[in-house]
């Protein structure tokens, strides 16, 4: 495991804990209202299409699309150094959310609107596995 000291670490909500303990297990969660079927992310109490209170954790696909990003040159912290550079993205799951991430395992460069991408883990600690895609 490399070592990821001095980054910002998750901190796991009772809100987000299904979440962090889904990519701790390489799963991608997400939640889905079970009165409407509408999925969404970042997780809520609620459904955002139909308020209601019937959401729960279904697995993804783990496969999405950029829907726009940026190539990041200067390290936000020394934790970050030896990683730039590094694109930072929104992703359009197949499900319909967007979640943010990185795109990783390419060139930098070599990223573009539109293209296809799946989930990887990076495992941060024993606790912490952090979702980040790669182009396929």
């Amino acid at each position: 495991m490399k070592d990821h000291s001095g980054k910002l670490f998750p901190r796991p909500t009772v809100e987000t804990t299904p979440y962090w303990e889904g990519c701790r297990n390489h799963e991608l969660l997400i939640q889905q209202c079970q009165d409407c079927g509408h999925h969404q992310f970042y997780p809520r109490i609620m459904c955002t299409d139909c308020s209601s209170a019937h959401v729960e954790w279904v697995p993804a696909t783990g496969r999405g699309k950029v829907k726009t990003f940026t190539i990041l040159h200067r390290a936000i912290t020394k934790a970050y150094l030896a990683e730039v550079p590094y694109v930072i993205a929104l992703i359009e799951l197949e499900e319909g959310p967007t979640m943010m991430s990185n795109v990783v395992q390419c060139d930098p460069e070599s990223v573009e609107i539109g293209m296809a991408v799946e989930v990887v883990f990076e495992d941060w600690s024993e606790q912490i596995s952090v979702p980040k895609f790669r182009p396929f």
